[in-house]
């Protein structure tokens, strides 16, 4: 099976984070590559642009707060009996630099309520039978080098990233039986609105640092959007379990 425009023809690709950044590269990339998109977040105005830039038809946006079990089910649920789910790629997520002496166990319930537990009730509800593709389920968590390197001031973030890193295995031993597989991807920084507010909040030589790290330069958006359609495509059938690094030579400095 060769590279097309077609590649993920037929199939159905649930995102989460599809507004902005990596989310919505990860939207318009498979579009264009023939998937139908569930375009997930919690701004409809938002969620309306990133289904305007789509390419083909069929896409659909579902607007929910990522912190609410409920709204998740209750959303996701309307699903059922329409086309199976083929891939989930789950991108919504929030960053904070907070050292130590300034965290609350609220703060930190927040942050991993949206870039874990989501994960985890959106890949339990997906994977009900009439919800998912019996030809094959792909999931693909967004995480980071900062749960694998850790980073001052980065507990909050880098402790939900890590946890991405055990649940991909567990999902993945958990759900093979299913034919799902379960990859993350580990990305350093990566342009787009996120990075840019951490930089505001940051001193320049802190910036410059962390700039001069990413040896090949700071990736875009759209290179993780790349490895995420080759993750959720048939190309990539015998990979789970695993975990992709795109880092630009980060980790190495």
């Amino acid at each position: 099976m060769n590279w097309s425009d077609s590649i993920l023809k037929d199939k159905r690709i649930l995102i989460t984070g599809a507004s902005s950044g990596i989310g919505r590269n990860c939207a318009v990339l498979c579009s264009m590559l023939g998937a139908k998109i569930i375009a997930c977040g919690r701004n409809q105005e938002r969620l309306s642009q990133t289904l305007d830039a789509l390419s083909g038809e069929g896409h659909i946006s579902l607007v929910f707060e990522m912190t609410d079990e409920q709204q998740i089910e209750d959303k996701l649920s309307d699903l059922k009996g329409s086309k199976p789910i083929s891939g989930f790629i789950h991108c919504a997520g929030i960053e904070r630099t907070n050292p130590l002496k300034t965290i609350y166990m609220d703060d930190f319930s927040e942050m991993f309520k949206i870039n874990v537990a989501s994960a985890v009730l959106i890949s339990k509800l997906i994977t009900k039978p009439g919800m998912y593709d019996k030809k094959g389920l792909s999931l693909v968590l967004i995480t980071s080098v900062s749960g694998v390197m850790g980073e001052k001031g980065k507990i909050e973030y880098s402790g939900t990233k890590s946890a991405l890193l055990g649940i991909t295995k567990s999902l993945a031993l958990e759900l093979a039986v299913k034919g799902v597989r379960v990859n993350n991807i580990c990305p350093a920084m990566v342009k787009s609105e996120m990075l840019e507010r951490m930089f505001q909040s940051l001193p320049d030589e802190s910036v410059d640092k962390i700039k001069s790290r990413h040896l090949l330069g700071i990736p875009d958006a759209e290179d993780v959007a790349n490895m995420a359609a080759f993750l959720i495509s048939d190309l990539s059938c015998h990979i789970t379990g695993t975990s992709i690094t795109i880092d630009s030579g980060y980790t190495l400095s």
